[in-house]
């Protein structure tokens, strides 16, 4: 096994970097942005060796590691969408109820922020 293999091991939630809570699917999500290896490390708070690791690791098993993270990014969207549908009817309510009586100066503050933002995309 190599040195590469042992820093990437198998957990529950997946290829995980050895010591750590981070995925190779969460590195995925940086080399598929095109993050230059010294940035993923910044981002992540990894060192250089579990950086170089990681992206070893990811270079020798291409395949393998594509396919998982597709995976992984269906299950999100999927979650995602399921809490976006049950959440639905409770984000209505919400907005069809009448804003409380002392709040007209920071709900317009609101609106003006929202409608900046809108503006910029």
């Amino acid at each position: 096994m190599s040195s590469d293999q042992a820093n990437i091991v198998r957990t529950e939630r997946g290829l995980t970097i050895a010591g750590t809570r981070i995925t190779l699917y969460d590195v995925m999500d940086y080399v598929t942005a095109d993050y230059p290896a010294k940035l993923i490390r910044e981002k992540l708070c990894l060192t250089d060796p579990q950086v170089d690791a990681a992206l070893s690791y990811i270079q020798a098993h291409q395949v393998e590691i594509e396919a998982e993270y597709q995976q992984v990014l269906q299950i999100a969207e999927d979650n995602r969408q399921y809490w976006e549908e049950r959440n639905r009817e409770h984000f209505a309510r919400l907005a069809a109820m009448s804003p409380k009586p002392g709040q007209e100066a920071i709900r317009a503050k609101f609106q003006a922020w929202k409608d900046r933002l809108a503006s910029k995309v």
